[in-house]
C-alpha cells in the first residue's frame, strides 16, 4: 500500500513537469489552424511546423540575442571556472599571505549581499554600463562555489603535495598536475553552476544593458513572453509572422534546450561532486 502510495506520488509530481513541458513543445511546432482551435495552448498538433523556428533562427532579434548569452556563458564560465579555482586553492593552503581577511571577504556576501543601487553605481563608475562585461565581471565569482572548491581542496592528501614540492614542484605546477586531474567532479559541477547561471540570467542586463541590441536570450524572453510584448516582422526573419504563442513557446524551448544537452553530460559527476566538495570527513 505505501509503495502504491509512493508510486502514485511521483507519477504525479513527474505529470506536473512533463506535461506543462509537453504542450510548450508541441504548441512550438503547432500550425496557426491548431493554435488557433486550441485558444493558444495546444497539447495534440495535428501536424508538425517549424515556422517559429524558422521565424526566431532567421536572423532577428532572437537570433542575435541566443548569440549574446552563449557568448556571454562560454567567457563568463571560463573566467568564473578559473577565478573560483584559484581563490579557493589559496585560501585552501593554511598560513598563506592574508589567509583568515580573504576568507571572511568570501563568506561576508553570503550573509550580506550588496543592494541593487550600490551594485549599478559601481558597474556605472567603472564604465561598464552597455557592456557584455557587465553581465561577467559583478558575478564572476560566487561564494558558495568558493566554498565548496575549498572544502574539495583540503581535503585532498597532503602527503602527495608536499612529494611534489620536495621534488621542486611550485604552486601553479602543483595545482596545474596534482589537484586539478583529482577534482574533475566537482569542477564539472562548479562550471554547471556558473554556466547556468549565466544562461538563465536577466536581471543584470535588465539593469545595465540598455541597447537591445545586446539583450540576452533570457530578457528577450521576458520581454515578449513573460510581459507579452508583440514582436513584428521587423524584429524576426521571414516576411510572415507564425501565431504569437507559436513564437513564444519556440523562444521558451530555445532556452531550455542548452541546459538539456549539457546537464547529462555532468549529471553523473553531479551527486559525487557536490557531496565531496561540501562535507567534511
Amino acid at each position: 500500500m505505501i509503495r502504491s502510495l509512493k508510486a502514485l506520488v511521483l507519477a504525479i509530481c513527474c505529470a506536473a513537469v512533463i506535461v506543462p513541458f509537453f504542450g510548450i513543445i508541441a504548441t512550438s511546432l503547432a500550425s496557426r489552424e491548431d493554435v488557433t482551435r486550441a485558444g493558444g495552448f495546444v497539447m495534440f498538433p495535428s501536424g508538425i511546423s517549424f515556422d517559429a523556428y524558422e521565424a526566431i533562427l532567421s536572423g532577428g532579434v532572437v537570433t542575435r540575442a541566443t548569440v549574446v548569452s552563449l557568448l556571454v556563458t562560454v567567457v563568463g564560465t571560463a573566467l568564473s571556472l578559473v577565478a573560483t579555482t584559484l581563490l579557493a586553492y589559496g585560501l585552501s593552503r593554511r598560513g598563506t599571505l592574508l589567509h583568515r581577511p580573504l576568507l571572511a571577504m568570501v563568506l561576508l556576501p553570503l550573509l550580506f549581499t550588496p543592494g541593487i543601487i550600490p551594485s549599478y553605481l559601481i558597474v556605472k563608475y567603472l564604465g561598464l554600463l552597455d557592456t557584455y562585461w557587465s553581465l561577467i565581471l559583478p558575478v564572476m565569482v560566487n561564494a558558495f562555489n568558493v566554498i565548496v572548491l575549498r572544502a574539495f581542496f583540503m581535503e585532498l592528501p597532503q602527503e602527495v603535495m608536499d612529494s611534489a614540492r620536495i621534488d621542486g614542484a611550485g604552486d601553479f605546477a602543483v595545482l596545474w598536475r596534482i589537484v586539478l586531474p583529482m577534482s574533475k567532479a566537482v569542477l564539472a559541477v562548479v562550471a554547471l553552476f556558473y554556466a547556468v547561471a549565466y544562461w538563465n540570467s536577466f536581471f543584470g542586463a535588465l539593469l545595465y544593458i540598455n541597447d537591445t541590441a545586446k539583450w540576452p536570450l533570457q530578457l528577450v524572453l521576458r520581454t515578449y513572453v513573460v510581459n507579452q510584448s508583440e514582436l513584428g516582422v521587423d524584429q524576426l526573419g521571414g516576411t510572415e509572422l507564425p501565431p504569437r504563442e507559436a513564437i513564444q513557446m519556440a523562444i521558451l524551448v530555445l532556452s531550455i534546450i542548452p541546459v538539456l544537452l549539457v546537464y547529462p553530460f555532468v549529471q553523473r559527476h553531479f551527486t559525487k561532486g557536490v557531496l565531496v566538495g561540501a562535507v567534511k570527513g
